[in-house]
């Protein structure tokens, strides 16, 4: 499954960019269509899982499976980089000593700040995992606490950490399947015992729904794209860069011809390859940039969109309260095919675009980002 999380928020020396919270509500259309696609098939009987659209939004394995999170962690780093990066830069401008101890002070609050929304994150989605199994929210709050340690390492060490997450990843799944081959197990790493320690580190890292280890490398690429966005530049070069991993790693892909290569050049989310992990920073660099351009030159147009974006966690825990109560306990929507989750989906955030714009209008930040800065800071 697919989710969402807040973004960090700009620093207040500069207004806060219209893009990342558009690109974020457009992701949040498509998590709730994924998501809802995929509690309602699980329900539903097998013979509805034909045809194209069943194909192209299946949420496990179709070309659009976990696209729309990826783009997610990407605004996410954005927003580390929009809250950390004059801080940064003024560590290394500081021309005095009490320029240096203020920027220092600034950066460990930063930390604090990062590591605790983090830890917020973690635990609540933790806790929302009960009732809505595979919200990326836990992992989300995992990444923050890592942000909150490498936001001052210089762009090529964050990128340089987010290659080795992917290749770590890879070599996971790789060493897994030749383990298997050979005809050894590998379930004391897949299949720890629930509850216990390995289960949630081996889950954080390895076995979850969006393991750090390739993830990370998502978050670790819009904090460097998010220092870059007052160029001129950084637009066509993410969109040529988002182009040539896609098409490089469908490429690579469907010239896979051995058992081995299917797995070691899988796009399949579920083996977490390095050109699974290279493809969906691909489409979520398209993504970015594409949606951004629209947010700039059509503000108003967008507009309805910026405002849900600023209040995708509270929507995000809205969609699961929804299904639950729609589906679950009143019985109003049966198990259907991508139809009936598309409708849903249409309906649930044509009334979430409505209830966010008339909520900010009243009362600014949404509930649940209310309750996210007072226990994160």
């Amino acid at each position: 499954m697919t989710a969402s999380t807040p973004m960090a928020p700009a620093t207040r020396s500069t207004p806060r960019l219209p893009g990342p919270d558009v690109v974020r509500a457009a992701a949040l259309i498509g998590v709730v269509v994924m998501n809802y696609h995929g509690y309602l098939i699980l329900r539903a009987d097998s013979s509805l899982r034909t045809g194209w659209a069943e194909m192209l939004f299946d949420p496990w394995d179709g070309p659009l499976s976990t696209r729309f999170a990826a783009t997610f962690v990407l605004v996410a780093g954005v927003g580390v980089a929009l809250m950390t990066t004059s801080s940064v830069e003024a560590r290394h401008t500081a021309a005095t000593a009490e320029e240096s101890t203020a920027t220092k002070r600034q950066i460990r609050t930063l930390r604090l700040r990062l590591a605790r929304r983090g830890l917020v994150l973690y635990v609540g989605g933790l806790l929302l995992d009960e009732i809505w199994p595979g919200t990326i929210i836990p992992y989300y709050g995992a990444m923050f606490v890592v942000a909150a340690i490498v936001f001052t390492w210089r762009s090529r060490w964050l990128l340089l950490l987010g290659a080795g997450a992917a290749i770590g990843g890879s070599a996971i799944r790789v060493w897994r399947f030749t383990r298997a081959r050979d005809g050894f197990s590998t379930t004391w790493l897949t299949e720890p015992d629930e509850g216990s320690w390995r289960d949630h580190v081996f889950g954080l890292f390895v076995n979850g729904t969006h393991p750090l280890l390739p993830w990370l490398a998502f978050l670790c690429a819009g904090i460097a794209l998010g220092r870059v966005l007052h160029t001129s530049w950084w637009r066509p070069v993410a969109l040529v860069a988002g182009i040539t991993l896609v098409t490089t790693s469908w490429l690579a892909s469907s010239n896979s011809t051995t058992a081995f290569q299917f797995v070691a050049l899988s796009v399949n989310p579920i083996d977490r390859g390095v050109v699974y992990t290279a493809s969906a920073l691909g489409s979520a660099l398209v993504a970015y940039g594409m949606i951004d351009w629209l947010a700039v030159h059509h503000p108003v147009a967008t507009d309805p969109l910026r405002r849900a974006g600023r209040m995708t966690l509270s929507l995000y825990i809205a969609h699961v309260l929804v299904f639950n109560l729609v589906v679950d306990w009143l019985g109003w929507i049966e198990p259907a095919g991508i139809a009936s989750s598309l409708l849903f989906a249409l309906g649930f955030w044509t009334a979430g675009i409505i209830a966010a714009d008339a909520w900010q209008h009243r009362y600014g930040l949404g509930p649940a980002e209310r309750l996210y800065r007072f226990l994160g800071g």
